[in-house]
């Protein structure tokens, strides 16, 4: 086994069940919802894929990495979850990044999470936290950003705000969190601030402990980053409403479901056409998540010029890393971009 294998595999045993994001779900579940239109007949799962609103403005602005070569065989796309205030798909930081990839022939799923606040070059910008780049150029200075950074290749993208997950759990009738004294106060902040944005009251909750939250209380309690693990912990939290939203979501019934898409599918936004769909539909059951991890895989989060950045320890090796999972590539030589980038890192990082 080589060095960086090693390395990967006892990176992903500790961070494995730690890292899953609320907006996953709704994807999921958008999925789910379809295969079953599917087994009412192909006419209705095509009137209903039409709802999907698409934005594919921006894709001749998708530029082709130099030196990068995907190995053949895998689906590949990024799920953006947009944290904007007023709800807008279009702009604003992209709080959730997430890397999907779909093994073609063994429907495999690996899925990496890049943390929010990581350094890393962005086109035209500069040096910045990666999701910076999605509220400055949009989607595709988002996926170029990605693709130049990583030596990938991606065109497409799904997009999602926080106020789809509200309404999701709210019309999931709620879910169940336990709830320390050090998240109560954070998680009636962010309760305040939802409320501003989408012009509702919800109160905030009373007491810590055990007990149901409606959709702007989970959301709310999916955003802390403030207390003792700051991003790390938001996405652990993240990972926790998944898992109860995904356990209310399987009990609902087909007529529920049927509504649940006409709501929810207007509420994204992508630059994947029918046909993409379709064809990830045809194998949905068989597709088996067999890794889901966060990104960098060494990294060490430090404060640089009054703010908090994830830095990757030596992106190059990262990168090696990252196409070891992700496309099983033993013998990775990262680009000179990825080269360049990782030098520069490093004398900030130990500045």
């Amino acid at each position: 086994m080589t060095s960086y294998r090693q390395a990967y595999y006892m990176t992903v045993k500790k961070g494995k069940r730690k890292i899953w994001l609320t907006t996953l779900l709704i994807i999921e579940a958008i999925f789910l919802i379809l295969i079953i239109l599917f087994t009412w007949g192909y006419k209705k799962l095509e009137e209903t894929i039409d709802k999907i609103p698409r934005d594919i403005s921006q894709d001749e602005e998708i530029i082709e990495p130099p030196e990068v070569i995907i190995p053949e065989g895998y689906k590949n796309f990024l799920i953006f979850g947009v944290d904007t205030r007023d709800n807008s798909l279009k702009k604003g930081n992209s709080d959730t990044i997430i890397v999907v990839s779909i093994n073609n022939k063994t429907h495999d799923v690996k899925m990496v999470s890049i943390y929010r606040d990581t350094y890393a070059f962005i086109p035209n910008i500069g040096y910045d936290k990666i999701n910076a780049a999605y509220a400055n150029g949009g989607y595709s200075l988002a996926i170029n950003t990605i693709n130049l950074n990583y030596d990938l290749d991606i065109r497409k993208y799904v997009t999602v705000n926080f106020q789809i997950v509200v309404e999701a759990v709210d019309y999931l009738g709620g879910i169940t969190l336990d709830i320390t004294k050090e998240e109560l106060k954070y998680l009636n902040g962010y309760v305040r601030e939802l409320n501003k944005v989408n012009g509702t009251d919800v109160p905030g909750l009373k007491s810590a402990g055990t007990q149901n939250v409606n959709g702007t209380q989970a959301t709310a309690y999916a955003r802390i980053r403030y207390t003792a693990g700051g991003d790390f912990k938001r996405t652990e939290r993240q990972r926790i409403v998944l898992d109860k939203m995904f356990e209310k979501a399987k009990k609902l019934g087909i007529a529920k479901l049927n509504k649940m898409v006409d709501k929810f599918l207007p509420m994204i936004y992508t630059n994947l056409s029918n046909k993409d769909i379709i064809d990830l539909l045809k194998y949905f059951f068989s597709y088996d998540i067999v890794e889901q991890t966060g990104f960098p895989f060494e990294k060490e989060a430090k404060t640089y010029q009054r703010l908090s950045y994830v830095f990757p320890i030596n992106l190059y090796e990262n990168v090696a890393k990252l196409h070891l999972m992700l496309f099983e590539e033993e013998n990775y030589i990262p680009s000179a971009n990825v080269q360049d980038y990782s030098s520069y890192i490093e004398v900030i990082r130990n500045n």
